[in-house]
């Protein structure tokens, strides 16, 4: 159950209708996910968690597969139902296979595993992993 309720366009502020309005022209789709109507509760971080999505996820040095994998991965992480669910369709309509998915999750397993081990440990950074000192 969600913390709040969702608020369609129809019953939106106009400062919320507006960053609906630009999600919809950006992404080409009639209508917005669940999480920016949720969000529509509070236009101010609706428009600025807008603003900065278009700008990290725009086009650049990593492709957008690889953008929404990492997007994923950290989702996983995060434990975070919802953006696991968004950014895995979004990765898979980038590209992403399965067996694409299923090695992603093995590498943020390991990866997580991993970390918890060197952080338990207090392991000492070696100098070669380290390019500026």
């Amino acid at each position: 159950m969600p913390l709040v309720p969702l608020i369609d366009y129809d019953k939106a502020s106009p400062e919320a209708r507006a960053v609906f309005d630009d999600i919809k022209a950006t992404r080409k789709v009639p209508d917005v996910n669940n999480f920016w109507k949720a969000l529509a509760h509070d236009p101010a971080t609706m428009r600025r968690t807008w603003e900065s999505l278009k700008q990290v996820m725009a086009a650049g040095a990593l492709s957008p597969l690889v953008k929404e994998m990492l997007y994923l991965a950290v989702s996983i992480t995060n434990q975070c139902e919802y953006c696991i669910h968004s950014h895995a369709a979004a990765a898979r309509k980038a590209g992403m296979s399965e067996a694409m998915l299923a090695e992603l999750v093995a590498v943020v397993g390991m990866a997580n595993e991993t970390s918890r081990l060197a952080a338990g440990y207090q392991v000492p950074v070696d100098p070669q992993f380290k390019p500026y000192g």
